[in-house]
């Protein structure tokens, strides 16, 4: 999952209806289901965020399973707040963990980053795709979005063709130095939103 930017302010998201975001129980797509992340999935990620996965990401896999749990008691306070929303990636038939996707505080209302990874088995099968699809479309139902910023490294192909798939375009780029010390060469799409 990428961060917030240090600049950026923690703004919440915000309902149609103008109130702070509530994040929902479930998201379905097709095959998965979107829970919001609690302490039962310390193992699961723990387990399947490891340096392989990161190797394109800001954040590096956890050392002990007690930086997993400050991850997952940091997303419960954002969610509280109304400024990130962080969902495990569920198997909608058997329930089996997946991964990890969520919209982030950019220090705009309108305009959150989408941030996703998948367990090693999970790849390759159109689910982050899947994933990230269902959130921009709950998102544009219930959100007051324009659009989404989806910072991805220049590498990560599978990552870069969800986003130009759901119409994205790069606006930016930039060198960011990951929690592993490695440098990422970022690209970042902003993806619209569907209009009303």
């Amino acid at each position: 999952m990428t961060q917030p930017t240090e600049e950026s302010k923690a703004i919440s998201l915000k309902m149609k209806n103008g109130q702070t975001v509530v994040c929902p129980d479930s998201i379905e797509g097709t095959r998965i289901v979107l829970k919001p992340i609690t302490m039962n999935n310390t193992n699961a990620i723990y387990t399947e965020f490891t340096p392989e996965i990161t190797v394109y990401m800001f954040p590096r896999s956890a050392e002990k399973i007690s930086e997993t749990e400050q991850f997952i008691r940091a997303a419960s306070r954002q969610r509280a707040a109304g400024t990130d929303l962080i969902f495990v990636i569920l198997d909608q038939q058997s329930g089996e963990f997946s991964g990890v996707c969520g919209l982030h505080n950019t220090g705009k209302a309108n305009q959150p980053e989408f941030g996703i990874w998948l367990k090693k088995g999970a790849q390759g099968k159109g689910l982050g795709f899947e994933a990230i699809s269902a959130l921009k479309k709950w998102s544009e139902r219930t959100l007051m979005v324009d659009s989404f910023i989806y910072p991805v490294d220049r590498r990560n192909q599978p990552s870069r063709k969800i986003a130009e798939t759901l119409n994205g375009e790069i606006i930016a780029e930039r060198k960011v130095k990951a929690l592993s010390g490695d440098m990422l060469d970022e690209v970042i799409y902003l993806i619209p939103a569907a209009p009303d």
